[in-house]
């Protein structure tokens, strides 16, 4: 899933999160899903009342690449308020080795274009730093350091620590959703589970008949290190499964948690390379 600080659409983000070493251990399956977002709980102080929205997913596969195209509305309904209405449009591309990455989003809020950003970056080899290069909202170039993750390469990163046995798992992920540098993303990572076949029902879908792990994370700004807090900007939890597939998100925003929930799934095909 991918990554995004800050606001309701953060939960498109999960998505893509989930470096060119990685891809050779993981068997990631193409494919395109659909997600229902509803509200699951929210504190008073918050004034909201309800949620309801869908997210559309798509992870493709090319010789060269790994390619996203994601769709996402939700609804907010306030108590004491007007109803917030969120819409994005989402496609990138970045390449196997992890090193090149391109994307281009365009987000609105009650109809009116919110953010239309475009641009792409690059790694000078893995582990290395490198630059971004935004060409809209306006011409800007970013430094990017040493051991910087795109979200698909990061994506692998975490099913091939799951697979090893690890617990944890800290780095900085660029994904060009805000004119700011990479973000760090804290991981942990439980134990492996086996399918859930009463879990896969009505979808009953090969795909999601493969270990998985419950993935907790915590998205932090590019700012955070800047000041004296260390509370995230927002915490994501889904079961992760081993090829790439994401069921049982929930994305914690402190004040309200909003849950996405796999309604339908379909494999896409793998490149003849």
């Amino acid at each position: 899933m991918r990554y995004r600080t800050g606001g309701p659409l953060a939960i498109a983000a999960a998505v893509l999160v989930l470096a060119g070493s990685p891809a050779l251990a993981v068997d990631i399956s193409p494919h395109r899903a659909l997600y229902s977002l509803t509200l699951d709980n929210a504190k008073t102080s918050s004034g909201v009342a309800a949620a309801s929205g869908a997210m559309y997913y798509e992870w493709g596969e090319a010789c060269d690449g790994w390619t996203v195209d994601q769709r996402f509305r939700l609804r907010l309904a306030y108590s004491e308020d007007e109803n917030v209405d969120v819409n994005s449009t989402l496609l990138t591309w970045e390449s196997k080795d992890g090193l090149k990455y391109r994307f281009n989003e365009k987000r609105t809020r009650n109809g009116h274009v919110d953010d239309d950003i475009h641009g792409e970056a690059h790694l000078n080899g893995v582990g290395k730093g490198g630059i971004a290069t935004f060409e809209k909202p306006q011409a800007t170039t970013i430094t990017l350091a040493p051991g910087v993750l795109f979200p698909t390469a990061h994506t692998l990163a975490l099913i091939e620590r799951a697979q090893a046995a690890d617990q944890f798992l800290s780095r900085q992920v660029f994904d060009g959703a805000a004119v700011e540098n990479a973000g760090q993303i804290t991981a942990v990572i439980g134990g492996q589970l086996k399918p859930d076949a009463s879990a896969a029902k009505p979808l009953d879908n090969p795909l999601l008949q493969h270990p998985s792990w419950r993935i907790s994370l915590a998205f932090f700004s590019a700012d955070a290190g800047k000041t004296d807090s260390d509370t995230p900007d927002y915490q994501l939890s889904m079961r992760l499964l081993d090829n790439g597939v994401s069921q049982d998100m929930s994305l914690d925003y402190g004040d309200y948690v909003l849950k996405a929930k796999l309604d339908q799934i379909e494999a896409l095909p793998k490149p003849s390379c």
